[in-house]
């Protein structure tokens, strides 16, 4: 008999401020926020007390990195501009991100993983799926087994979701956080799935969901009750059928496990659409950001890259692409920035934006001598 399928998908507790609220413990239970640039690092004071920097006194185009649930709870979240997020949280404490220390726990927390279940597809730096179907393992201990694992190697807490596919491991893994164990089947998806908001479906975006809201389908449950030939009609054929399907639960995609990867890319997509001379400033400092993150995976994996590419989505949903095949390879981050904006160069920006991209493709591994380099992270102009 063929064993049921099941995908775990593991993520990290608001994983780069929980890293920090290890070595500044006299913070938790507090609204911190970590992201920017030029942000002073905490300074321990004569009486051993830490003094830090707060949310009101920052000035400058930064947005956040993440932030910790308390800070959420006041409305304050990743992607956010931080002269925004100081409106809604002024005493919020900001620290500055340590990018170091968060790739030394990914490294951590996923070799843990991987002593218990090794087909893992790794998604960032914080983030993985799993695929637990050939272990003999009841899903629950199971799970309490993993997040135990990451726990001991890292001292931090995980959420995880255990589902017949990663569509729905994805979702389940975000329903009782923090510290929590998600586990469904497809016949739950009526009762657990379709009462969230549609825009819990990983892939349907701040416009989609305005488009869909249009059309009176706030719920997963009310985007499955429509015809799918109304989707298509409204969405193009290839979304509207992928709507239709994402909405019943359904996904096929297999665990992406390779030791070579093809290509390494992260992508943003905005809270609202920006223009290319109005939003200047924000599009460059998520611009370098997005680049700076694809150097760090691809040091984090051990990869250099060959060709550049970058990825927009218009307010329309159409999409461009450029790419940029170099005299040599690279993994720096200023010089993955460089590339990608010589892309950038070759791209129509008369349209608002709604995504942004940076893919690294044409990988070789790197040498031990190019690995142990520092790698700089400056800013650029869009």
């Amino acid at each position: 008999m063929t064993p049921v399928r099941r995908i775990a998908h593991l993520d990290m507790d608001a994983f780069f401020a929980s890293v920090e609220l290890l070595h500044y413990s006299e913070l938790r239970g507090q609204p911190v926020v970590v992201g920017g640039r030029n942000i002073h690092a905490p300074v321990q004071q004569a009486d051993g007390t830490w003094r830090y920097a707060r949310l009101r006194d920052y000035v400058g185009r930064g947005v956040i990195t993440t932030s910790t649930y308390e800070a959420r709870a006041l409305g304050v979240f990743s992607g956010m501009g931080l002269m925004k997020s100081a409106r809604l949280a002024p005493d919020a404490i900001l620290l500055p991100a340590n990018f170091d220390a968060y790739r030394d726990y990914s490294r951590r927390f996923k070799a843990a993983v991987a002593q218990i279940a090794p087909k893992i597809e790794d998604r960032g730096i914080d983030e993985i799926y799993i695929d637990l179907t050939d272990l003999a393992e009841d899903s629950l201990p199971l799970a309490q087994r993993i997040k135990q694992a990451v726990f001991d190697a890292t001292g931090l807490t995980c959420s995880i979701g255990i589902t017949p596919n990663k569509l729905l491991a994805k979702i389940s893994s975000d329903l009782q956080k923090p510290d929590g164990i998600t586990i469904l089947q497809m016949a739950d998806v009526e009762t657990r799935i379709w009462p969230l908001a549609a825009k819990k479906i990983n892939g349907i975006g701040p416009k989609a969901t305005e488009k869909l809201q249009a059309l009176g389908i706030h719920s997963i449950g009310e985007l499955a009750a429509v015809p799918v030939d109304m989707l298509v009609g409204h969405f193009g054929r290839s979304t509207g059928v992928w709507l239709h399907q994402v909405a019943h639960g359904i996904d096929d995609r297999e665990l992406v496990i390779e030791r070579d990867p093809k290509s390494i890319s992260r992508e943003s997509t905005f809270e609202r659409d920006l223009d290319a001379r109005r939003d200047r400033a924000e599009l460059s400092e998520i611009f370098t950001s997005i680049c700076m993150r694809v150097a760090e995976d691809l040091q984090r994996k051990g990869y250099a890259a060959k060709t550049i590419g970058v990825k927009l989505r218009y307010t329309d949903f159409h999409v461009v692409t450029r790419d940029l095949t170099l005299p040599s390879e690279v993994f720096d981050g200023r010089d993955i920035r460089k590339a990608a904006g010589e892309c950038l160069k070759r791209v129509p920006l008369e349209q608002r934006i709604r995504l942004l991209g940076v893919r690294a493709s044409g990988l070789s591994p790197l040498g031990v001598r190019e690995t142990a380099q520092t790698h700089s992270q400056a800013a650029f102009a869009f």
